[in-house]
């Protein structure tokens, strides 16, 4: 393996450098003083610089508009993103546009994938279940009438469901097979409630009752869900690592500056040891990031499934962020609560991620029973 990154990737990386150099972290009202979202919407006038500099556009082929580039590509862009909190519904909108490139059907790729490259619609994914902690996909029933579907069940926490044009619902039949059902906001039989992030942004409860969908708008090839639920964990890991990063740096500026006893607190031993152990997280993160991202971008085989590295990038990325913001608002003193300062932002933020990833003990489990069915030689 070689983690090596393409022309292709790096231009895109420095394309999102220059896209998110003048976005600020604290540009919408701390959630800690918000008692609902801080905001009504994303960031528009950034959504519009991501579709300038065609980074929405990054996973479709050139047929739709796009680059035709890969998960490291997109992961790369989400690692500059989660630097500055950006408020933008990037992952979500091109793991699905992803897989409706690769397995919807042609009047959906025809009234969807383009028009999501040039930011004109949004989409996202309802991929937290009824609680947050049951599979997404046993959330929802799908079965057939005649030749349409019929929907009912409940979706929670579903990230921009109110900036949503389409949002793609896991759900299973009876045969206990899943499908991708493509739901369009405001669609006879699909409600939201309103709910809020660690983090302060607006989500939806979607709920579902007798929802009837044409079979266009339905995806029932084999492995879709699976493919997207990998493709959006590694997304995560990757928003987590680009807020890991700029924590961990926000902290060296910090001790470098702050002095105790006429010292910097940098130079304390017990102060050097904490960041040093918050950089080896870090590391990790990355190391698996790539891994889990390069499996999924090749299709190449492994000792095990792409999902097993799927699963060692979500323990150290869920683990980690947490990890890393704890240390920082350690090291930073009551300085790092101070809410005009952004430290306690990306301490909702890194809530937030770990809490989408999962706990790590249930990663583990899963490791576990791939290793179980792929016993290594």
């Amino acid at each position: 393996m070689d983690f090596t990154f393409t022309e292709e990737q790096q231009a895109a990386a420095e394309a999102a450098k220059g896209v998110f150099a003048g976005v600020a972290p604290d540009a919408v009202p701390s959630p800690a003083l918000t008692p609902g979202a801080v905001a009504e919407t994303h960031d528009h006038a950034l959504w519009a610089g991501l579709a300038g500099a065609d980074l929405l556009s990054l996973l479709l082929d050139e047929r739709y508009g796009g680059a035709g580039l890969d998960a490291i590509a997109l992961c790369l862009v989400l690692r500059e993103s989660a630097r500055v909190l950006a408020r933008v519904p990037l992952l979500e909108s091109s793991a699905a546009a992803a897989a409706v490139q690769a397995f919807g059907s042609d009047e959906a790729k025809s009234a969807l994938l383009a028009r999501a490259g040039r930011g004109e619609i949004v989409l996202t994914v309802a991929a937290h279940g009824r609680t947050g902690h049951d599979p997404a996909e046993l959330a929802v029933t799908a079965r057939r009438d005649g030749e349409a579907w019929v929907l009912d069940g409940v979706q929670t926490a579903v990230p921009w469901a109110y900036d949503a044009d389409v949002t793609v619902v896991p759900a299973h039949t009876a045969t206990g097979r899943t499908v991708l059902a493509l739901v369009p906001r405001e669609h006879p039989g699909a409600v939201l409630a309103e709910q809020f992030s660690t983090s302060g942004e607006r989500l939806g409860e979607l709920r579902l009752e007798s929802a009837r969908l044409t079979a266009r708008d339905v995806i029932d090839a084999d492995g879709a869900w699976e493919w997207l639920r990998d493709l959006l964990a590694t997304g995560t890991c990757a928003l987590a690592l680009g807020l890991g990063e700029r924590v961990l740096r926000m902290t060296g500026e910090y001790t470098s500056k702050r002095e105790q006893f006429g010292f910097p607190i940098a130079t304390f031993q017990a102060v050097a040891v904490q960041a040093a152990d918050r950089y080896i997280d870090l590391r990790a993160m990355e190391a698996t990031l790539w891994q889990a991202a390069w499996r999924i971008a090749s299709g190449a085989p492994g000792a095990l499934p792409a999902a097993g590295d799927v699963a060692v990038a979500k323990i150290w990325a869920a683990e980690g962020v947490r990890r890393v913001v704890q240390t920082a608002q350690h090291l930073h003193g009551g300085f790092g609560a101070d809410v005009d300062y952004p430290l306690h932002r990306y301490h909702a933020w890194a809530k937030h991620l770990e809490l989408s990833l999962g706990p790590a003990a249930a990663h583990e489990e899963a490791l576990g029973d791939l290793l179980a069915a792929h016993p290594l030689a």
